[in-house]
């Protein structure tokens, strides 16, 4: 497959349980083997060590792993202002890891990922748990940073609605490819 994405676009990826989906998004930030070739800005990722690949293009997985007891533990910074933007307190700083819902954890592993200002993002499902306003405000401070940084976006959903809102170009994996969507407005289910 081959696959451009300009500064600053989203490509929606949606396909059935186990096309490849994650496998994709892995193999772009270079933690699973694969035989192709990933650019950023010319460069292919085998010329990068791999720690910085991976702050460049940063990857929001289904399940984020966690290290810390505390919250604060996985932030370098300050993220109390996004904190607010995801609807979460400023007291979730000092929370336990272990108490946090599933779109807790999603949102937090949002912030932490944006700590690290990525030029590309690689979305796993990222409002898989969340309820609309969750999801409202995710997306939001998506476009907000895709706007400010100029970063491209690779996004898996299975939500057809949510990709035709956050998408420029949608594709979708059918018999181990990845098939562009013929008319932009049409769903990709």
């Amino acid at each position: 497959m081959n696959l451009d994405l300009g500064p600053g676009e989203c490509v929606g990826v949606s396909g059935p349980s186990g096309a490849g989906k994650t496998l994709l998004l892995r193999a772009i930030a270079d933690l699973d083997p694969h035989e192709g070739e990933v650019l950023l800005d010319g460069v292919p990722a085998r010329r990068v060590p791999p720690a910085q690949w991976r702050r460049r293009v940063g990857l929001l997985p289904a399940e984020s792993a966690w290290w810390g007891e505390r919250v604060r533990d996985h932030f370098r910074d300050d993220p109390a202002p996004g904190l607010g933007r995801l609807g979460l307190p400023p007291a979730a700083l000092d929370w336990e890891v272990r108490r946090l819902s599933t779109g807790e954890r999603q949102r937090l592993a949002l912030l932490r990922l944006l700590e690290n200002r990525p030029q590309v993002l690689l979305l796993d499902e990222p409002t898989a748990n969340l309820d609309a306003a969750g999801r409202e405000r995710v997306e939001a401070l998506i476009a907000e940073y895709r706007g400010e940084c100029a970063a491209g976006v690779i996004w898996v959903a299975h939500d057809a609605a949510q990709l035709a809102r956050v998408a420029t170009r949608r594709f979708r994996f059918e018999d181990g490819r990845l098939v562009a969507a013929a008319d932009p407005a049409a769903p990709c289910t």
